[in-house]
């Protein structure tokens, strides 16, 4: 038999020709595979232990309204704002959070009003907001409506003037001189002790109080993260038994959704959107991003995502000053992609201002039809997309190829029958490109025009400036 010889070394001549045959069958697989690898990218196989948390069956399609008590109303009170509650509801809200409901530390106190985050009394209501009495209320007219209520819960600190620390002194945390600490810089605050595992059960009995005296759905933990995650554990666990919750961590660690709270903060993506519309980030950093999520968090749990809150809103800028012209592209692109959305008060009539964090700064509630109809159309196209739900309950999420993947981002999320595709131009300029996947054809419905369109494998498109579309198959 004769035989060849070529940079592999030598071979008979009739393995050659085998070897010649698979290699022609793979270059005819690969050729006719190409436009598939080449246009549509999956998000990689979970990675992540499950998450043990069961989510409430409210949750599943739910959306989060930040409320600021203090700056709500020009009377800043809570009966205030249980007026308002019917307009939330029509605006389509889910969840209320409200920051806390608590009395504020005197001593030390930051400005005329102080920290909200400054606990004075953990089993009382700021009497600057109403009574005991106006919350129960303020909770019972939400159920009414069917939405929910958490309160923001402080338990990483306390006030200078909170009684604990005439009781339980040995509830702080100290230095190797015995003085009590504070946080960071935050000087009208003393930093709680968790070694001690009296802490755990006040605490914990102070979190059920508010369950069983107000009738309350959860709670937003505050910096969550500096507190252990087995005292978290243990919490989730005791309140359920009281009556199951919904817990938002703040806070951006893993591990605190495996046991105990069914959401966190998506701020790495946050900071990617600002980063975008400063021109300091690209579009591959959302690509990387949603690559690596799914890898880290445990499945299952829910990312919170947003272009405002309290923090953000005070000390680092409106939405429209930190995003410009993309402010309303990236609120369609958090409402859309997987994660549970939250809304900053004021974002829904595009208030744009710092409202002051230690004195009285009441938003401005002028009308902007379009801002609202904006809102009302993401939280409407939430809970009507079962493609768009949360977590587990939610659809798949593709990446979808294009001509200009530098400027755009397009993804479609898919469950059962129910198809959403999303398009945004990422960028301050007029972009024409086309999607190179023919996943996707068909007919869709415009979800902000009612307009039926027809998506065609490698069409031409063109969008605006920071211009979104967003196209829905079968909605329930």
């Amino acid at each position: 038999m004769g035989k060849i010889v070529d940079m592999f070394g030598e071979y008979p001549l009739k393995r050659l020709t085998l070897r010649a045959s698979i290699l022609i069958l793979f270059v005819i697989i690969f050729i006719s595979c190409k436009d598939k690898i080449h246009t549509v990218q999956q998000k990689p196989v979970h990675q992540a232990p499950a998450a043990q948390v069961t989510h409430l069956e409210w949750t599943k399609n739910a959306n989060i309204y930040e409320v600021n008590i203090r700056q709500f109303s020009p009377e800043g009170t809570l009966k205030a704002f249980e007026e308002q509650i019917p307009r939330l509801k029509d605006l389509g809200v889910d969840i209320l959070w409200l920051m806390p409901v608590n009395p504020i530390g005197e001593k030390n106190r930051k400005g005329t009003l102080g920290s909200y985050y400054s606990i004075k009394d953990y089993l009382a209501v700021n009497p600057e907001y109403g009574t005991l009495i106006d919350m129960k209320s303020l909770v019972a007219t939400a159920h009414t409506m069917n939405m929910h209520v958490i309160i923001d819960w402080v338990a990483n600190h306390t006030s200078w003037d909170n009684d604990l620390l005439k009781e339980h002194p040995e509830f702080y945390k100290r230095d190797s001189t015995g003085k009590i600490l504070s946080p960071f810089d935050w000087s009208d605050v003393l930093q709680l002790d968790y070694e001690n595992r009296d802490l755990w059960e006040y605490m914990i009995g102070a979190m059920k109080f508010w369950i069983e005296a107000t009738a309350i759905d959860g709670f937003r933990c505050d910096v969550a993260g500096m507190v252990p995650t087995e005292f978290w554990n243990k919490a989730r666990a005791d309140l359920d038994k009281v009556k199951p919750v919904f817990m938002l961590a703040e806070a951006e660690q893993p591990e605190l959704l495996t046991e105990a709270f069914d959401a966190d903060y998506g701020w790495e993506l946050y900071h990617i959107m600002n980063g975008i519309a400063q021109g300091k980030k690209k579009v591959k950093n959302i690509d990387a991003y949603f690559q690596k999520i799914d890898t880290v968090i445990p499945a299952g749990a829910y990312k919170m995502y947003f272009t405002s809150n309290h923090d953000e809103n005070s000390w680092n800028g409106t939405e429209f000053e930190r995003l410009g012209d993309a402010a309303r592209t990236f609120a369609v692109l958090t409402a859309t992609v997987p994660g549970i959305p939250l809304i900053y008060n004021g974002q829904e009539v595009a208030f744009n201002h710092r409202l002051q964090f230690f004195e009285k700064d009441s938003i401005d509630w002028k009308d902007n039809p379009e801002y609202t109809g904006l809102y009302k159309t993401l939280l409407e196209l939430k809970k009507n997309n079962e493609a768009l739900w949360n977590g587990g309950f939610g659809g798949s999420f593709t990446k979808l190829m294009t001509s200009a993947d530098t400027a755009i981002y397009a993804f479609a999320r898919e469950k059962g029958s129910n198809i959403i595709v999303a398009i945004f131009n990422l960028t301050p300029t007029q972009k024409q490109f086309k999607i190179t996947t023919a996943n996707y054809v068909g007919e869709y419905m415009d979800a902000f025009s009612g307009e039926i369109i027809k998506l065609k494998k490698k069409e031409s498109m063109l969008l605006n400036p920071w211009e979104y579309r967003i196209y829905i198959k079968d909605s329930l």
